[in-house]
């Protein structure tokens, strides 16, 4: 599908929701090119597996990842980074397929975020159980970039504070399609993932997927 990807499906249907300054959460919007953001993402993993990376603590993280696009974000004894080698396989990470790119730049736009063309796509992987602690996305080189995470699979409830750890969250649950777009005076608050909850998707298992597209250089 080319970039225009969303302008042969005039029957696209999504919801809008504001749930900070600067952050929206666009119910469904991934729906129209599902079955293509898939094939992509078989293909992916076919190249670069999911793994458990470890933290610089030496803490093995509940989530699965791995990435493509130009720059790979990774976690080890040496501390959080991008880097353009899955250090795994010692090879170039998988190019970002331009399902993804497309999908990407679209949802940047219609939260008010123009010409976005992430360099990152981080895949995680949650069963249940996993999560994902409350964290900023600093790693970045440049922060006037929104941050586009786009689930699929199993529902999750998605956490999303302010720019203090202590900040209450609001809580989000996010279903098969959703995508979450937050930048301006949002793009360093601290989000996460509570638990995800046990469940059978009818076309992804007994998984969540989560893409995050990031400018990274």
């Amino acid at each position: 599908m080319s970039a225009d990807l969303f302008d042969s499906l005039p029957d696209q249907r999504f919801s809008r929701e504001q749930i900070a300054a600067g952050a929206v959460l666009l119910r469904g919007f991934a729906g129209p090119v599902e079955s293509d953001l898939i094939a992509a993402l078989h293909a992916i993993v076919e190249q670069a597996p999911f793994r458990h990376m470890s933290t610089p603590g030496g803490h093995p993280m509940s989530v699965a990842m791995t990435n493509c696009g130009g720059a790979g974000w990774v976690t080890d004894r040496s501390g959080y980074r991008y880097d353009g080698i899955d250090p795994q396989s010692g090879k170039p990470w998988p190019p970002m397929p331009e399902s993804f790119r497309a999908l990407a730049g679209r949802a940047a736009m219609e939260a008010g975020f123009d010409a976005f063309l992430p360099d990152a796509c981080l895949i995680n992987r949650y069963q249940p159980g996993a999560r994902m602690s409350l964290h900023q996305d600093k790693d970045e080189h440049d922060f006037g970039a929104p941050i586009v995470s786009v689930s699929l699979g199993l529902p999750a409830i998605f956490l999303f504070g302010g720019l203090k750890r202590t900040d209450k969250p609001s809580r989000h649950r996010l279903e098969h399609g959703d995508i979450v777009v937050w930048g301006g005076p949002s793009r360093l608050f601290f989000h996460g993932v509570a638990p995800l909850a046990d469940g059978e998707h009818a076309v992804m298992g007994r998984q969540r997927i989560n893409l995050t597209f990031r400018k990274a250089r």
